[in-house]
C-alpha cells in the first residue's frame, strides 16, 4: 500500500502546476492533502475521479482559502471521520482520517506559530491532540498520521541548526513531538533512512529551494504495531507544485 501526503499551499494552485499529471505518475493509493485552502464545491471532482482516485474526502476551514485537509482513495474507506470531535481545532480544517482493512490513514495540518497567539493556539492544539491519538489508538492500533507538522525534530531535519528562536523549531515544539514519538509512534522516514538529510520545505525567499536551505516538516507517522509494515519512506523532492514537496510511505501487509 503506497500512501502520500502532500501540503499542496491551494490546491486550485497546485493544479494549474501539473499536480494531476504527477499524481497519476505517482500513482499512490492513498494520498493526504493539507492546506487546500479551496471549499469542495470550488473544485471539479471529476479531475480526481478520473485520475483514479473516485473517493475523494474534503474537510475545508470555515474561513475560506485558508487550511483544510482532504483524502483522495482508490479505494473506499470503511469509514471516514472528518475532524476530531475537538472544537478548538475542527473549525480549521486540519485532520481527517479514512479507516481501511489493514490500516488507518490520517491527514493532519498542524498550526504553525507565526506569533504569539499563534504559538499559544499550536502548543495548546499538540496537548489535545495528543488526547486524541492516545484515545484514537486504543480502537485504532493501526493508524498512520501524514502530514505538515511544522516542527522539525532533529538538527539533522533543518539546514541550519542555529536557528533556535524560530517557531517551527523551538525546544518545545521539538519536545512535543520527541514525546509524541516516544508514545508509540515511529517517524517512518528517519527509521528507515537514518542518516539521510532531506527537506520537505523551503521559504519562498533567497533562493531557498535552489540552495537546498529546507526543513523536514512533513513526516508519515506509523503507530508501533505497523513497524513490522514498513517498506519505504521517501521524499519526493523533484515535484514542484508547492512550497513543500511530498512525502511517500510503502506498507507491506
Amino acid at each position: 500500500m503506497k500512501i502520500a501526503s502532500y501540503n499542496v499551499n491551494g490546491i486550485r494552485a497546485a493544479l494549474k502546476k501539473g499536480f494531476i499529471e504527477w499524481l497519476t505518475a505517482t500513482d499512490p493509493d492513498v494520498i493526504c492533502l493539507q492546506e487546500i485552502k479551496a471549499q469542495e464545491d470550488q473544485l471539479d471532482l471529476n479531475v480526481f475521479a478520473e485520475a483514479g482516485y473516485t473517493y475523494n474526502y474534503w474537510f475545508s476551514a470555515q474561513k475560506k482559502g485558508y487550511s483544510g485537509v482532504a483524502i483522495l482513495s482508490k479505494t473506499e474507506p470503511n469509514h471516514v471521520e472528518f475532524g476530531t470531535g475537538i472544537e478548538s481545532m475542527d473549525f480549521e480544517g486540519r485532520n481527517i482520517r479514512a479507516d481501511f482493512d489493514n490500516v488507518s490513514v490520517m491527514s493532519l495540518y498542524l498550526p504553525s506559530g507565526t506569533n504569539d497567539a499563534r504559538l499559544n493556539f499550536k502548543l495548546n492544539y499538540m496537548a489535545e491532540f495528543q488526547d486524541y491519538i492516545n484515545s484514537l489508538r486504543k480502537d485504532f492500533p493501526k493508524l498512520v498520521i501524514c502530514g505538515d507538522y511544522n516542527i522539525c525534530h532533529e538538527e539533522i531535519d533543518i539546514h541550519n541548526p542555529k536557528m533556535k528562536g524560530v517557531s517551527g523549531f523551538l525546544p518545545e515544539e521539538r519536545e512535543w513531538l520527541g514525546k509524541f514519538l516516544d508514545s508509540g509512534l515511529v517517524d517512518t522516514f528517519r527509521y528507515l533512512n537514518p542518516e539521510l538529510q532531506k527537506y520537505s520545505w523551503w521559504s519562498y525567499r533567497a533562493n531557498a529551494r535552489a540552495n537546498n536551505k529546507g526543513w523536514r516538516l512533513d513526516y508519515a507517522l506509523a503507530t508501533k504495531p505497523l513497524q513490522e509494515n514498513l517498506k519505504r519512506s521517501v521524499i519526493l523532492t523533484e515535484a514542484v507544485h508547492s512550497d513543500h514537496c511530498p512525502i511517500l510511505l510503502e506498507l507491506e501487509f
